[in-house]
């Protein structure tokens, strides 16, 4: 009988949790969706309760098809800068956690960026300043929230994102850790040195004893412990931020291999090796991984707030489809968006522009404008969002990237990928395996269990589906670039 490898993928909407045997064969898979709030405009929360019972209803569905004993190692990916708070002894949530999504301190964002912190910021973390990262989010829960400020002050409070708060719910409390790929995108942590950072602490009035402490990405992290559906000592051999862990899934392991991934967001990554390169052009420099030797690969990093989520836009909020899938056909039944140009900044424009008092628009409108038209904009403006990144990251680096490696639950749309490939004007590679993010929780997992030796293992595994190559003239992309970007500036 084979031994199995779990990895629980702690999403935006929703938790999955996919069992592979130690062959990468899958056995077992489960997503269970949960609730978004939005309080106010411009905020987003998620319950951590709810989080964790769409843990365990997976894990409960998944564990049905397999002998849970044989279990070596779990996994972990999350949403990373989206930041919990909760009892150290109890591990009982002491408040919404505040979502990657979330704008609310976009104005002490600009504070700090007054005082000309950008540049000190960006040294130490990779970063910039913008409300997309943790540390903003933690000094305004502490100023604002009296139940988690009173928790640190008693020295009960534990904060860490999600797979921290994953950690210790599957430890019964034993753990409280992270790993630096997590860790370098709370604005907190000195990519270099790869430590909390007492300067930025300082300047965000946080405790460093009420944050996780930072362990390599692969090796043991604990031990399950009182976790419906599952015994206790199966070991949490992998935790890896999701972007982070789709690279590894897309066994991009080389310096220059690069990946997007198609989720809720848009999020494109470049393996950059061993170097901590600084962004000229407003990309972010972050942790990869780290092995459990220490050494560590760093990336380059464009993210895209609106991607799937745009489609769900159109779903519940346009309601011009019942189901996202729908939109690919509707898009098709029109030649071109005829002028028609969506630049979808719901929640602020990421990398390169950084603008976060953006707002969605749609240009271009006239009498014979359809919701095929609508939807189709839609799709371009996914896709020009890239572009922009791709080209960001080409002049960071010095030279063109010749492919790129794509998965996430929006690849599937062969229209996307096209216009994708078509705007890039460079080859788009879509694995047979397109939730890499899942499986790479079950490489890092693996290679922390001893299942595979090394980064090396995982890179003979992968295995091309589908390619797209450009179709679209340098002309017409460049005119069509032309017209995205007059639009950006509207936005």
């Amino acid at each position: 009988m084979s031994n199995y490898l779990l990895a629980i993928d702690q999403g935006t909407t929703s938790s999955k949790v996919l069992v592979m045997d130690t062959l990468l064969n899958p056995v077992a898979e489960k997503s269970t969706p949960f609730e978004q709030h939005f309080p106010k405009p411009g905020w987003v929360e998620h319950d951590l309760n709810q989080i964790w019972e769409s843990v365990l209803e997976s894990i409960r569905f998944t564990t049905q098809k397999v002998d849970s004993r044989k279990i070596i190692g779990i996994g972990v990916t999350n949403q990373r800068e989206t930041i919990c708070f909760w009892d150290r002894a109890s591990v009982t949530p002491l408040a919404r956690a505040i979502v990657w999504q979330d704008r609310r301190t976009a104005q002490r964002c600009e504070e700090l960026k007054k005082k000309n912190l950008e540049p000190v910021v960006q040294k130490k973390t990779g970063l910039l300043l913008d409300p997309y990262f943790s540390g903003t989010k933690v000094e305004w829960m502490l100023k604002n929230n009296p139940v988690v400020a009173a928790a640190e002050k008693a020295g009960t409070l534990c904060v860490g994102t999600i797979e921290s708060f994953l950690l210790a719910k599957l430890t019964g409390g034993a753990a409280h850790a992270t790993e630096p790929s997590n860790a370098s995108r709370t604005l907190l942590f000195n990519i270099e040195n790869q430590k909390w950072d007492e300067e930025l602490l300082e300047t965000f009035g946080i405790n460093p004893k009420i944050l996780p402490k930072v362990l390599p990405t692969f090796g043991k992290f604990g031990e399950t412990r009182g976790v419906e559906h599952l015994p206790d000592g199966i070991p949490i051999t992998g935790m890896i931020g999701d972007q982070q862990s789709a690279l590894l899934g897309q066994a991009a392991v080389e310096k220059g291999q690069a990946k997007c991934t198609y989720g809720t967001g848009a999020f494109l990554l470049v393996n950059t090796g061993k170097e901590f390169k600084l962004s000229k052009s407003r990309l972010l420099s972050t942790i990869a991984w780290m092995e459990q030797n220490g050494e560590t690969t760093y990336a380059l990093e464009g993210s895209v707030f609106m991607a799937g989520a745009t489609i769900q836009w159109l779903r519940d909020g346009l309601q011009i489809i019942k189901s996202s899938s729908e939109v690919e056909a509707l898009a098709n039944s029109v030649a071109s968006s005829d002028g028609v140009m969506m630049v979808p900044a719901f929640t602020g424009m990421g990398a390169p522009y950084w603008k976060p008092e953006a707002r969605a628009i749609i240009s271009g409108l006239t009498r014979g404008s359809t919701k095929a038209h609508i939807a189709r904009a839609a799709l371009e403006g996914i896709a020009f969002q890239n572009v922009d990144i791709l080209e960001a990251m080409e002049h960071d680096l010095g030279h063109s990237v010749k492919s790129l490696s794509v998965d996430g639950g929006a690849c599937k749309n062969n229209l996307l990928m096209q216009m994708q490939a078509d705007f890039l004007g460079c080859k788009l590679r879509r694995p047979i395996f397109i939730e890499t993010t899942a499986l790479g929780a079950v490489f890092a997992a693996g290679i922390g269990a001893g299942v595979w030796k090394n980064l090396k293992d995982v890179e003979k595994i992968w295995k091309l589906e589908r390619e797209f190559v450009p179709a679209l003239s340098s002309l017409d992309r460049a005119t069509r670039l032309q017209g995205w970007r007059a639009a950006v500036k509207l936005a």
